[in-house]
């Protein structure tokens, strides 16, 4: 296990495994996005009391699921930073922070446009609505953090303490609707629980889940490896691997 751990430390043996995945990761990610999207926008049943216009779930729901895994990722890499300096958790944290703030805002953006016709307004300062804006707040201030530290190793731990300190919003975020009286829905998946949609609407659900998340994976590994290109361009395999054409 901690051979493992040392090895995924390396930039260079990360870079080589990422490229073996990405394929796997963007073929895998696009048909389940693909085929949960296209029943579920097209195929699945109306919802009784919302009509079509809840099917924009199928965005919104995997959306704010990556927002919330992408900022608690970070934190475990910014805790890895912090206690055992390694540059890769860095490179992670600084490739998914961009990332993470856009499917923050797709998350609001989309909740605003669903709740228009469901609660009559595009927002409110409901709980939950407000913890995902901080979100998205933390998002910014981690990317400008990182950009305005010159030196790496400054920024490095300037940004894990930032994040780790901002991880307190998520199970905010994740219990709001719990701790307070606000109009978004409850959860819609719980490990504990049974769906309380019919299998033709969590099904899709699940898939656009699932393929949203795989192509965040890609995305990542792409990231991850412009990051790392940039950073180790002067060390001897960066440059054996630029003269035998990035292969």
């Amino acid at each position: 296990m901690w051979q493992w751990f040392h090895k995924l430390g390396s930039p260079k043996w990360f870079f080589g495994i990422a490229t073996r995945l990405m394929p796997w990761l963007l073929i895998g990610g696009l048909l389940l996005l693909a085929a949960g999207l296209v029943w579920g926008l097209a195929f699945a049943p109306k919802d009784y009391l919302q009509g079509n216009s809840y099917r924009i779930i199928f965005i919104h729901v995997p959306s704010a699921f990556l927002a919330q895994s992408i900022y608690i990722s970070m934190a475990v890499a910014a805790l890895v930073t912090l206690v055992w300096r390694m540059k890769l958790a860095d490179v992670f944290v600084k490739a998914i922070a961009p990332v993470g703030l856009v499917f923050t805002f797709l998350a609001l953006f989309t909740g605003a446009v669903w709740g228009k016709p469901t609660w009559g307004t595009w927002w409110v300062w409901d709980a939950r609505l407000t913890s995902m804006l901080i979100l998205l707040f933390l998002y910014g201030g981690v990317i400008a953090l990182d950009r305005a530290i010159n030196d790496e190793k400054s920024a490095a731990r300037a940004v894990a303490v930032l994040v780790l300190v901002g991880v307190v919003n998520i199970p905010i975020i994740k219990y709001s609707v719990d701790w307070w009286n606000t109009l978004h829905q409850p959860a819609t998946f719980k490990l504990t629980e049974k769906p309380t949609m019919p299998m033709e609407m969590w099904l899709p659900l699940l898939l656009s889940v699932l393929g949203l998340y795989l192509l965040f994976g890609w995305l990542t590994c792409l990231r991850m490896k412009t990051e790392i290109l940039v950073r180790e361009q002067r060390t001897r395999w960066v440059k054996e691997l630029v003269l035998a054409g990035g292969k």
